[in-house]
């Protein structure tokens, strides 16, 4: 692979204009550094694919990509290569589709402070092979605004970004960054003026009530946004039947099966609950049943939580130092203290119900996704993506059904299956280049050498490696 990336570098003329799925913006120069394929036809050989669709993995593939759309895919013998096209060889890689991840964030709270990637995180995302991202909440709305328009421009290097807005919540006390809203009609009007904003997606955290819920939900449907939450005083069913389109994190933030709950208040014990929720009981069923009724799409963030596990939690080499050095440090006494079991912990038996319900909800049919959220114990953009597919491998998902969850699946949340999210043709031409095969080693999900948004081949290792040392400073 380390061959195939100077080839490419060779190949390029790195000033060049790169069509964009039927656009041709001119990159910046801060993004031209990274771009090391950007010619209108390129024809990819002899690729190890994984499509995204859950089918099996297939040997030998052919990948044609033009002008940033997929025209060719499959069996070489029955494509014709365009004359002219750049070719390239990559005997011993596999193909992904770009990794879809909808729980993003820019920044993040951590023992360090407010920790900032404004910077770092989309090239860390883009580097990991994540070509689009939702964020999930924002600790500074506008920056994750202003960085979505700059990529769109081509400005600087990233994935394409949803953007939610900042976090909305209940009432509450003290200072804070989440939107509290306390009326119906107070909250018509803010999700209103976050869709003139441009805000296509809105999240709510854990103490809104139904009633500004359901308003809500109305004001964003009006406006064709989706919404999501991490919820606590509205249960899972409840935010079902309110018209919700999305749920963060899964089985270890509902409510439905909390003894006595009290209606729009969260039970400060309500993980704790979790640990002894009988899976096969009536009353998971019913949540599950109610939520596939109402067409409600789950989100798994298992590597976030794992970090929260005592034995479990650590970080990789390489997120290591990404971290600027006072997160680092941060991170590592924060992972010290979980495996200590000195400060908030996810019980083993807690994370082990995370990933059967995942496997449950699945079966019974439901559409799960995938993101990280990132956060002050070195949950990372880009390593935690490759983390889930690893997770969902060891929660008993075949590698290729967990690939389309955490790429596909997070398309059709979207609502933009039609558009990416698979190695199709007619599609945008998002890939990721592995040097491994992942289905028969999960790890080699973080081996990206090469990634493709709209055509345009990024080094995915420089940017990585752009960022080493910057998290929490940039």
């Amino acid at each position: 692979m380390g061959k195939l990336i100077v080839a490419l570098t060779a190949a390029t003329a790195l000033g060049a204009t790169v069509p964009a799925a039927g656009q041709a913006p001119s990159l910046g120069e801060e993004t031209r550094r990274f771009v090391v394929e950007s010619s209108p036809v390129v024809v990819l050989r002899n690729a190890r694919l994984i499509d995204g669709t859950g089918a099996p993995i297939r040997a030998g593939q052919t990948i044609v990509i033009r002008d940033g759309r997929f025209v060719a895919v499959g069996d070489p013998r029955m494509i014709t290569e365009p004359t002219g096209a750049a070719a390239h060889d990559l005997a011993g890689a596999t193909v992904i589709p770009g990794l879809i991840d909808l729980h993003a964030h820019q920044y993040f709270f951590s023992p360090a402070g407010l920790t900032q990637m404004a910077v770092s995180a989309p090239r860390l995302y883009l580097g990991g092979g994540v070509t689009t991202v939702r964020t999930a909440g924002a600790q500074m709305p506008y920056d994750e605004i202003n960085t979505k328009r700059d990529i769109d421009r081509g400005l600087v290097p990233g994935p394409r970004m949803h953007i939610s807005g900042p976090y909305l919540d209940g009432p509450g006390t003290g200072p804070g960054r989440n939107r509290r809203l306390e009326s119906p009609e107070e909250a018509r009007r803010v999700v209103a003026y976050w869709a003139s904003e441009g805000a296509t997606w809105l999240k709510f955290s854990g103490n809104v009530s139904r009633a500004v819920l359901q308003a809500a939900i109305e004001e964003a449907h009006r406006h064709e946004m989706g919404v999501t939450g991490h919820l606590c005083s509205v249960s899972f069913r409840e935010a079902a039947t309110l018209g919700i389109d999305n749920l963060e994190h899964g089985f270890i933030t509902n409510s439905d099966w909390v003894p006595g709950r009290e209606p729009d208040k969260c039970h400060p014990e309500n993980m704790r609950f979790q640990e002894r929720v009988d899976l096969g009981s009536p009353g998971v069923d019913s949540t599950i049943a109610t939520l596939l009724a109402e067409k409600v799409s789950l989100t798994s963030t298992l590597s976030v939580y794992e970090l929260f596990v005592p034995g479990r939690a650590k970080l990789s080499a390489e997120a290591l130092d990404a971290l600027a050095p006072h997160t680092r440090a941060a991170a590592e006494e924060a992972l010290e203290a979980t495996n200590q079991r000195r400060v908030f912990t996810v019980a083993p038996v807690l994370f082990e119900k995370m990933m059967a319900f995942e496997r449950k909800w699945v079966e019974a049919g439901g559409l799960l996704a995938a993101g990280v959220d990132p956060w002050g114990n070195g949950s990372l953009p880009g390593y935690g993506d490759h983390r889930n597919y690893e997770l969902l491998v060891e929660a008993g998902f075949a590698p290729e059904v967990a690939l389309k969850i955490v790429s596909a699946n997070g398309a059709a949340v979207l609502r933009i299956l039609d558009d990416l999210g698979t190695i199709s043709v007619g599609k945008r031409a998002d890939l990721a280049i592995l040097d491994g095969d992942p289905v028969a080693r999960p790890a080699d999900i973080g081996k990206v050498r090469l990634v493709f948004k709209d055509g345009v081949g990024y080094d995915a290792v420089k940017l990585r490696q752009s960022v080493r040392g910057m998290v929490g400073v940039r």
